[in-house]
């Protein structure tokens, strides 16, 4: 097959390419030839797939939050390719080999899109990481706050310091919710409608000193580490030194991060509620300066949703509505959006959803590149066509998501996995 486009994104930029597949792989990226493509693009996009590193899938156990059926179909409907599940909010969490053959069968079953597990790092589980990594789990994910659900408790430095040189000796990475517990403030009063009430209680500190922590271990015991979901760019600089000394520490931020921010958050409107929450628009054009800058490595999804009740929509609650952001399918189109005024390009945002969650998860030998050798996963999109979102259309489980009526600029027309047509927008 060849796919072909007068904007391809080689190993040298974008550029008239044609893309010829052989089976599941890319055989060669060349200038346009004789032959007569079977898919000719026009001047759309066309590059690797994203690579989302951090979603929550919920199969088994809560499929009735989302599970792979649904979600690797918004997935494959956003350009993504390849997704990471994180291990909680499944019942068993991926906590134990056991667990994870579970989670991995239910993958087999229905899965649109290439599924790969992060395993959990629990109070009392280090025995349980070697047989994990054994089975091909390279990262591993804690909480350092409470996480939602109880099958998944969070963990205490001594029990990081006793899961840290295990997890250094397997050469894994853990991946980290990073907010200590003491700086998270209980709400006294107030409405728990107001969006500004939610806010004060997960301040900044909670995330600065819980990566400060962080930090001195990995550099005590050599840890590769991942700080999942940053919205307090307050915390960049101690990682950029960290970096220097050469402690091996990564960082993401999220689409919501970077959309939205606490000034535009209506009181009420739980659809934006998160943890860490939302900042104001100081801290969002900051976090864009910093990724444009590569202070932060990767934007994945955090993609979390649930059932309409437990967002507590029609209270309006913020305190007691679940949190998390339901934008898997949105991500590349949010992203862009609002990259665009900030001075993102195709090949930086490829580099922030495509390569650089390829490089932690390393899979960066086979994917993220359009190249001989290289998975012929595949999107095509045109950057300058816009969208009005409607939460209906979407293909996660429940039609809920914060971005509902907002335009959006970037619209995915074809998804290919392995050389395979998955999707199509047209």
């Amino acid at each position: 097959m060849i796919i072909r486009s007068n904007r391809v994104l080689t190993e040298h930029g974008l550029r008239p390419a044609d893309v010829h597949i052989d089976g599941s792989v890319i055989s060669a990226v060349t200038a346009h030839t004789d032959a007569q493509p079977d898919v000719d693009a026009g001047d759309d996009i066309v590059m690797p797939g994203l690579i989302d590193t951090h979603l929550h899938v919920n199969e088994p156990g809560r499929t009735h939050w989302e599970g792979f059926e649904t979600a690797t179909r918004a997935a494959a409907a956003g350009g993504i390719t390849t997704i990471y599940d994180m291990p909680l909010n499944a019942i068993p969490a991926t906590t134990t080999l056991s667990a994870l053959h579970a989670k991995r069968e239910a993958a087999l079953r229905s899965a649109t899109v290439h599924v790969g597990f992060i395993g959990g790092v629990v109070p009392g589980n280090v025995s349980d990481l070697e047989p994990l990594s054994r089975d091909g789990i390279r990262l591993f994910k804690c909480f350092l706050v409470p996480s939602g659900v109880e099958e998944f408790p969070g963990v205490t430095e001594a029990d990081l310091r006793v899961a840290m040189p295990e997890l250094t000796r397997l050469d894994a990475t853990l991946m980290v919710h990073a907010e200590l517990p003491e700086y998270i403030q209980i709400a006294q009063g107030g409405d728990p409608r107001s969006y500004a009430n939610y806010l004060a209680t997960r301040p900044p500190s909670a995330e600065l000193e819980a990566i400060a922590m962080i930090i001195r271990l990995a550099e005590r015991y050599g840890t590769r580490v991942h700080i999942v979901h940053v919205s307090a760019p307050g915390s960049l600089p101690q990682i950029s030194a960290a970096r220097a000394r050469g402690v091996r520490i990564t960082c993401e931020t999220c689409p919501h991060y970077l959309y939205f921010s606490a000034e535009e958050i209506p009181d009420g409107a739980t659809m934006f509620k998160c943890a860490p929450p939302i900042r104001n628009e100081a801290r969002r054009n900051t976090l864009w300066h910093a990724v444009m800058g590569g202070e932060v490595d990767m934007i994945v999804s955090d993609h979390s949703p649930c059932p309409p009740e437990l967002k507590a929509l029609e209270s309006g609650n913020f305190l007691e509505a679940w949190g998390g952001i339901a934008s898997l399918q949105l991500g590349l189109s949010a992203v862009w959006t609002e990259g665009r005024a900030h001075g993102l390009t195709v090949e930086l945002l490829h580099e922030k959803m495509s390569a650089a969650p390829a490089r932690l998860a390393r899979i960066d030998d086979r994917k993220a590149k359009l190249a001989a050798g290289y998975d012929a996963d595949v999107v095509i999109w045109n950057p300058e066509q816009t969208f009005v979102v409607d939460a209906e259309r979407l293909y996660h489980r429940h039609p809920i998501t914060p971005y509902h009526g907002r335009t959006l600029a970037g619209v995915v027309r074809a998804t290919y996995l392995d050389g395979r047509l998955i999707t199509t927008n047209d």
